[in-house]
């Protein structure tokens, strides 16, 4: 059952805060579900019938597969039953701040790293802390640093609906057409400008060998960890306005040379919708993504497309969830709850009925007992990435702190101001990191 779609006009963080507005400010309603988010956990009732509401974002097959995965729950579980909802990501926080003023806040329901650490210290979600260390909650399967980036100040408030992979998607029939060998996994980041810059010339000028990532956030994070520092360091901006400005001139070096194209295109890579994105729309031969989005990114292209790791040393990436479940701390099933959460993640039955529509399976050994039935070209260059990266990745880092969203907004503002020229580095850059900081400090 889809949601009502919500207008696509309304911020994100408004909603967010909305939602956070909401939780906060409501009564106790007797039997509806919501509690106050004080220090004290619902009450269990767990005797006799339950319904669980679920709510997430996604499109119409996962909404297909995760819906069939819960019917298998319910049916070795008759007791249980579920009340879904699911939209578009368009609007989704907006939706859950409309529960939570309706009091219908959902038991379970599926949240990113932008607004985990801020729901985690304003206590709406259920800490998981004690079902794991009972191992009814069984996370053992999971990658150590998947694990870990579901924790926030040591407690587990969250754990990963599925592994994702920060990648370079690359036009493979384009590359053999211009004779250029495709980029590959861990090269230098000068080494992989220098590669676009050839691609573009190879090319004529038609299509440049790169988006410009200088206002991606992912790829800003993997170059600072690449050099030893972190986003953030306790709620703070981990790192100093010079590494900022590195990465700005940086990619001003790398327009210079034309491995990137003109501004206006460049702007849309910025967007998380995949068909704007460089490397299907044809103005780009490499674009910068997530590994679970690259089926998405092949069906706009009947080009053939390649998929491998961010530039950089793989040390500098660590296994990041796609995105999470987590339960609603005022739940009044709190023990369901974590059954369902472990039978999602664990359940190897379930493991191949969700495949990777959230990204890799979380559980190695469900990844391992359903590799076999993969079919999809896209999926199993994914899976063969992640398998060949598993052993070099870097231990994870907290997730990213309270203000993460309005950073990652300013940092696509700061690289756009550079790029138009309205802005130079260093005053885009000193812009950035009073705005930043006071975002955090909000």
């Amino acid at each position: 059952m889809s949601a009502a779609r919500l207008t696509a006009s309304r911020a994100a963080g408004l909603g967010r805060r909305r939602l956070l507005g909401g939780l906060l400010g409501l009564p106790v309603v007797a039997g509806g579900g919501l509690t106050a988010c004080g220090n004290a956990p619902a009450a269990r009732v767990d005797d006799g019938p339950v319904e669980l509401s679920v709510f997430w974002w996604g499109g119409t097959k996962r909404a297909q597969a995760t819906e069939q995965a819960l019917r298998l729950y319910s049916q070795r579980n008759p007791r249980v039953s579920f009340r879904i909802t699911w939209q578009s990501m368009t609007g989704y926080y907006d939706r859950l701040a409309t529960q939570a003023v309706g009091g219908n806040v959902p038991d379970l329901f599926q949240i990113d790293d932008t607004v985990l650490t801020e729901y985690a210290r304003r206590q709406i979600v259920l800490d998981l802390s004690r079902h794991v260390a009972d191992r009814r909650l069984d996370l053992t399967s999971l990658p150590e640093g998947l694990a870990r980036y579901g924790q926030v100040e040591g407690r587990t408030v969250a754990v990963a609906a599925g592994q994702s992979l920060p990648v370079l998607v690359w036009n493979a029939d384009l590359l053999r057409r211009l004779g250029v060998p495709p980029p590959t996994g861990a090269m230098p980041w000068t080494d992989y400008i220098d590669w676009a810059a050839r691609v573009t010339r190879a090319a004529g000028g038609r299509v440049a060998g790169t988006v410009d990532p200088s206002g991606d956030y992912r790829a800003f994070w993997h170059w600072l960890r690449s050099r030893g520092v972190e986003l953030y360091q306790d709620r703070q901006l981990g790192f100093g306005s010079g590494e900022l400005l590195d990465w700005f001139e940086l990619w001003e070096r790398a327009r210079s040379d034309r491995a990137t194209p003109g501004a206006a295109l460049a702007d849309q890579a910025d967007t998380a919708d995949p068909s704007r994105q460089g490397v299907v729309s044809g103005h780009t031969a490499v674009s910068f993504s997530w590994s679970h989005q690259f089926p998405d990114l092949q069906r706009y292209t009947d080009d053939r497309l390649g998929v491998t790791a961010f530039p950089g040393p793989a040390a500098a990436q660590w296994p990041r969830a796609s995105m999470y479940w987590a339960g609603f701390r005022g739940t009044r099933h709190p023990d369901v709850v974590v059954d369902v959460i472990d039978f999602l993640v664990n359940d190897v039955a379930a493991g191949r009925i969700l495949g990777q529509e959230r990204g890799l399976n979380p559980s190695q050994a469900v990844r391992a007992a359903i590799r076999g039935t993969l079919t999809e070209p896209g999926r199993k260059q994914v899976a063969a990435l992640a398998e060949s990266l598993s052993g070099l990745l870097g231990p994870a880092p907290e997730p990213p702190a309270k203000g993460h969203a309005a950073v990652r907004r300013l940092l696509v503002a700061a690289a756009e101001s550079i790029r138009s020229g309205d802005a130079g580095a260093r005053a885009a850059t000193s812009k950035f990191m009073a705005r930043a900081n006071a975002a955090l400090a909000a």
